[in-house]
């Protein structure tokens, strides 16, 4: 503690004594017309006669993360958004004033230097400083070798300085950034249209989960935030928008583990005169897109296991899962006492009320999802958890629906959209009637949404997919908290 304080000390003298000196160090008038990459990829391939003849100047700003001082010269490396770049700053080439400021300079200052190109003798491509500037004067020290800190929680807490100091990470969210720009993208040239519907709702809906609540003063009115958008999305199509998606935030007040966070990001769409088996071509071509436009490559490592992404995917019933996997004779999964024995013996809590629907999915979340390491489309999910999607015609037990597993783990679900009006408010009712809210009161219904179906919604088909657990994937995450900048963490006032 002490020492951290004597360095705060010693780092404000050295504020004090430039400002003295008439100069600010938090100067803002340095102009950054170069990054590191644009330097490297001007002499990508070049030799060092080439390299040293060109007399272009570059402007490159950064952190500086490394300095060796010599004397009267120094070595350091400065950091900007696209990588590092060494730099060598000589007394004589920038002047005894200039220098003298720059021997001020620490490890975790920001500066801006001019200079033209060289190759040192270890043929590191090198910045020779003909000025430097100085940006920011830091006042705490950069952590020391971070990669070997066993706190996890304190790179999550204090993710600048995991970003600083892993390069790993800071690659982890430039993927993640083109993941989600490449499915706006994709979604785009196929005439979807992105769109924002409201992260506050006077009913949750759209999925089966507990709310955050909160309260409009001037309104005098609860509202909650969003479990999902998907009525709102639905109610766009009542409208005559055909093609649209959303890509933001949901906010579920549930567990926290290594695949939830209370807060996470999806990209739902809806497509009209589309069903689910269309929503399933789709997916997998834009998943495969994806692998080859990041990683380009089908075959994705993901925690000692090679992801196969190139189609076609493997397509299972959820019956045909939960009895494969479940050593279950389908026929049994028909009758409702028989599931019910091998629920039981499975190990299954049921409290004697579950429809033979809800017990056939326990069944294959119990014994089918760890094995769905592969690309893994299940289809055909039972009435009883699918309240929002159309049945399928040739069985009226089951909907037309479907979800994606990949690793384990459940990336996207999928509907043909329940489009009856009639048959929307029954599905509400019973499932008002089956559950209740933390102060236990019935689900409420929203009417407002059986209203716009009254008005007729076109067939359609709709799909959410995970963004957090999708960059889990593709780049080899083991915890959603390393795809998320900022993870929620228990206040450390609290703890």
């Amino acid at each position: 503690m002490e020492d951290k304080k004597n360095f705060l000390i010693h780092r404000r003298e050295k504020i004090d004594e430039m400002r003295g000196a008439g100069i600010n160090p938090y100067a803002n008038t340095f102009k950054s017309r170069h990054t590191s990459q644009d330097i490297r990829d001007r002499f990508n391939g070049k030799t060092k006669e080439e390299i040293e003849a060109c007399e272009d100047v570059f402007s490159i700003a950064g952190r500086v993360v490394s300095l060796r001082s010599f004397g009267k010269a120094a070595f350091l490396h400065v950091q900007d958004r696209t990588g590092r770049m060494q730099i060598y700053i000589q007394k004589n080439k920038v002047g005894a004033d200039s220098y003298d400021l720059f021997k001020k300079v620490d490890i975790g200052d920001f500066i801006g230097v001019d200079g033209r190109a060289f190759l040192t003798k270890s043929d590191e491509l090198t910045v020779l400083a003909d000025s430097f500037m100085f940006l920011t004067k830091s006042m705490r020290p950069l952590p020391e070798k971070w990669h070997g800190l066993q706190d996890v929680e304190t790179r999550y807490r204090q993710r600048y300085l995991d970003l600083i100091a892993n390069e790993h990470v800071r690659r982890t969210f430039l993927t993640r950034s083109r993941i989600i720009t490449h499915i706006r993208q994709f979604l785009e040239t196929r005439g979807f249209m992105e769109v924002e519907t409201p992260m506050m709702h006077p009913i949750p809906g759209g999925a089966a989960a507990q709310p955050f609540k909160t309260h409009h003063n001037t309104l005098h009115m609860d509202l909650f935030m969003r479990i999902a958008p998907e009525l709102y999305l639905k109610r766009l199509l009542v409208g005559g928008m055909d093609r649209v998606f959303e890509i933001n935030r949901n906010f579920r007040n549930e567990g926290i583990s290594t695949q939830h966070n209370p807060e996470f990001t999806m990209v739902e769409f809806y497509q009209a005169y589309a069903d689910y088996e269309d929503l399933m071509d789709l997916t997998e071509e834009m998943f495969c897109s994806i692998a080859q436009e990041v990683l380009q490559t089908y075959t994705v490592p993901y925690q000692d296991t090679d992801l196969d992404f190139s189609p076609p995917w493997q397509r299972l019933t959820l019956k045909e899962a939960a009895a494969k996997y479940g050593k279950i004779d389908p026929a049994d999964l028909g009758d409702l006492e028989k599931t019910r024995a091998h629920a039981k013996r499975l190990g299954l809590e049921l409290e004697g009320h579950e429809a033979l629907g809800e017990i056939v999915t326990e069944i294959f979340e119990e014994v089918a999802e760890e094995h769905l390491v592969q690309p893994t489309f299940i289809t055909h999910f039972p009435v009883e958890v699918s309240p929002l999607a159309r049945k399928n015609e040739q069985d009226p037990t089951v909907t037309d629906r479907f979800e994606l597993y990949i690793a384990g783990r459940e990336i996207a679900n999928a509907f043909s959209e329940l489009n009856d009006p009639e048959d929307q408010r029954k599905r509400f009712e019973e499932q008002s009637s089956a559950k209740e809210t933390a102060e236990g009161r019935p689900v409420e219904i929203d009417e407002d949404y059986l209203l716009a179906l009254e008005y007729g919604m076109p067939p359609a088909a709709g799909e959410g997919i995970g963004i957090d657990r999708l960059v889990m994937l593709l780049t080899d995450a083991a915890s959603i908290r390393d795809v998320i900048l900022f993870p929620l963490f228990r206040s450390e006032r609290a703890e």
